[in-house]
C-alpha cells in the first residue's frame, strides 16, 4: 500500500483508463472529418454535430467532457481577432437613413444585410462581397474580385435577386461606403423594389450581422491558404455552400442557414393549401 492507495486500486484505475481510452479512440477522427469542411468549427457546433454519432456508437462522452477531451488532443479553436477598414465614407454621394433601428426581421428575405471583407491568397489582397438574410442567416449572394469597384460588388446583389424566394417588402442594409452609395448598385435596388438602408456612420457594430458572417468565413473556413484568386474563388464556393446547408447556428437553435430560410417556404405554402 502505497499513501493510503493500494495496488489492486492503482490497477483498477489504470484499466478503467484504458478502458476509457479504447472507447473514445474514434472520436478524434470524427472530429477532424468535420473540421475536414469546416476546419475551425468551434466545440459546441461540433459537440450537437456529433452526439448523435456518440450515441449511436455506445460512446458516453458529455458536452464538458467532449470539451475537455477537445483541450487534451489540442483540437480547441483558439479564436483570431483582426481588423481592416475596407469602407470609406467620406464621399459626396447620397447616403440613407438606418432603418432598422427598431426592426426585429420576422421572416426571410424581409432584412439584407451587406458587407466587403478583404482576404487573401499568395497573389495579394482580394474583396469577397456578401449579401445575408438577416432572418435566416443564408448567404443569399457573394462576389470575390481584385477590387472594391461597384460594378463587382453590385454582382452580389444580383445572385442575391436571382436567388430570392419569396414576394415581399425588402430593407437592404450596408454601411455608407462609395460602392453602396453608387449610381449602379442604388439603380438595382430600385429597379428590384428593394428600400435601401445605412448604418448612421463609420460604426461596424450598426451592421454587426454582416461583420459576424464575414468572420465565420475566414475565421472558420480558412479563406486565406490559396495560391491565386481562382483557387480562393472554388474555396469560397465551397465554404458558403457548407456554410448554408451544414453549419449549426446558436442563435437559430442549432439549425442551419438553409433549414430556417425552406422552413418558411414550407410554412408558407401549408398555410395556402
Amino acid at each position: 500500500m502505497l499513501l493510503g492507495i493500494t495496488r489492486q486500486a492503482i490497477y483498477q484505475r489504470e484499466s478503467r483508463a484504458k478502458l476509457r481510452a479504447i472507447e473514445l479512440a474514434p472520436v478524434k477522427a470524427m472530429v477532424l472529418e468535420i473540421r475536414r469542411f469546416m476546419p475551425r468549427l468551434g466545440g459546441r457546433k461540433l459537440y450537437f454535430l456529433l452526439k448523435s454519432k456518440f450515441i449511436e456508437r455506445g460512446i458516453s462522452l458529455g458536452r464538458d467532457a467532449f470539451f475537455s477531451y477537445l483541450k487534451n488532443e489540442r483540437l480547441l479553436v483558439k479564436p483570431k481577432r483582426s481588423y481592416t477598414k475596407t469602407t470609406f465614407s467620406k464621399h459626396w454621394m447620397k447616403k440613407h437613413p438606418n432603418l432598422l433601428k427598431d426592426v426585429q426581421p420576422s421572416r426571410p428575405e424581409e432584412v439584407f444585410v451587406s458587407d466587403i471583407t478583404y482576404v487573401q491568397s499568395e497573389q495579394g489582397v482580394h474583396y469577397l462581397s456578401l449579401v445575408t438574410d438577416a432572418y435566416s442567416r443564408k448567404i443569399m449572394g457573394y462576389e470575390l474580385s481584385d477590387e472594391m469597384k461597384a460594378t463587382d460588388v453590385v454582382k452580389a446583389l444580383d445572385m442575391t435577386i436571382n436567388n430570392r424566394q419569396y414576394q415581399c417588402s425588402t430593407i437592404h442594409h450596408s454601411d455608407r461606403g462609395l460602392q453602396y452609395c453608387s449610381q449602379v448598385y442604388q439603380d438595382k435596388l430600385n429597379e428590384s423594389q428593394i428600400t435601401p438602408s445605412m448604418t448612421d456612420g463609420y460604426d461596424c457594430y450598426q451592421n454587426a450581422l454582416a461583420e459576424r458572417i464575414n468572420g465565420i468565413l475566414k475565421q472558420e473556413f480558412l479563406l486565406y491558404k490559396c495560391q491565386n484568386i481562382e483557387e480562393l474563388k472554388q474555396l469560397v464556393d465551397e465554404s458558403i455552400l457548407i456554410y448554408n446547408e451544414f453549419r449549426p447556428h446558436l442563435s437559430l437553435g442549432m439549425k442551419t442557414p438553409n433549414q430556417v430560410h425552406k422552413k418558411s417556404q414550407e410554412q408558407k405554402l401549408l398555410a395556402f393549401h
